[in-house]
């Protein structure tokens, strides 16, 4: 059984952690609140400029774009969004677990390269088999507009002269805060789901020429969707982090709590023997008539 010592300094260091958790917890309330903020207010665009950047290709009669155009999957690239820090739940684990998954399916019909962002994913990329072409970590969350800039450049060129095939992202879109929803999509080729538009419409005059709009249009939606992912993927991160800690603070006082009790046991048997010991004493007084 413990010493009385013992549980002291452990009750104090339970508190003390619990004290660490609870902080981190406000800052990831904190943080989520402003990613769930960006997220809200840009999915509408997010969701609805796909359709009208696929819609104004389909009005016009010019040769399909590359982004378009499916080919075999001979080289597949995918980027896997996880984040820099843990401390966040099964948030980074549940999703490098369906990326091998996912890799492993693939790995049969072509040539697998990975892009890892986050320190999470680099970590664990670095000790697998599949080929790393870049990998973005260290403050990832600072750097969103930089990273999908930078990213579609690449993918734009790595798609275009037909080094890569096809693009897929791996990430943790956020629905609610009780958990995040592992989101599989396929980037490049873009899908062409539109509908044909209806004989009667009418083309209007483009300035500057409709080629030139239409590529600076889904290169445009190719660096907004970037966007797109990383930031659903902060927001779910903040939030599984929040919940996280909250669940931590709240095991941390059942533990204290558990502690505290089993200090008072100790402490009252060890009271109750002293009080034994004292009586017994008394009784051998009394029976030699002192």
């Amino acid at each position: 059984m413990p010493t009385l010592i013992d549980l002291r300094r452990r009750i104090r260091s339970v508190r003390n952690s619990q004290q660490v958790t609870q902080a981190m917890k406000t800052v990831a309330t904190a943080r989520y609140k402003k990613a769930y903020r960006l997220v809200v207010g840009r999915r509408p665009f997010w969701h609805t400029f796909p359709e009208l950047a696929i819609s104004l290709t389909r009005m016009l009669s010019l040769p399909e774009h590359p982004f378009l155009q499916v080919r075999r999957e001979k080289k597949i690239l995918t980027l896997v969004v996880t984040s820099d820090k843990g401390l966040c739940g099964a948030f980074n684990s549940n999703l490098l677990n369906t990326a091998s998954k996912f890799l492993e399916e693939k790995k049969e019909s072509g040539e697998i390269m990975v892009i890892p962002i986050g320190k999470k994913a680099v970590n664990y990329f670095q000790r697998s088999t599949y080929q790393v072409e870049k990998s973005y970590f260290e403050r990832v969350d600072k750097r969103v507009p930089e990273i999908s800039n930078d990213l579609s450049h690449y993918l734009d060129y790595q798609f275009i002269f037909q080094r890569i095939d096809s693009v897929y992202v791996l990430y943790n879109e956020f629905r609610s805060i009780i958990a995040p929803r592992i989101t599989l999509t396929r980037v490049l080729p873009i899908a062409n789901t539109v509908k044909e538009w209806p004989a009667s419409y009418h083309e209007p005059d483009w300035e500057p020429e409709a080629k030139r709009i239409i590529d600076y249009l889904l290169k445009f939606y190719l660096k907004s969707q970037l966007l797109h992912f990383l930031s659903e993927s902060q927001a779910a991160e903040q939030a599984a982090r929040m919940m996280a800690m909250e669940n931590a603070t709240k095991n941390a006082e059942e533990l204290i709590s558990d502690l505290v009790l089993l200090l008072n046991k100790i402490r009252q048997a060890s009271i109750t023997t002293e009080l034994l010991e004292i009586q017994t004493a008394v009784e051998a007084l009394r029976q030699q008539g002192v």
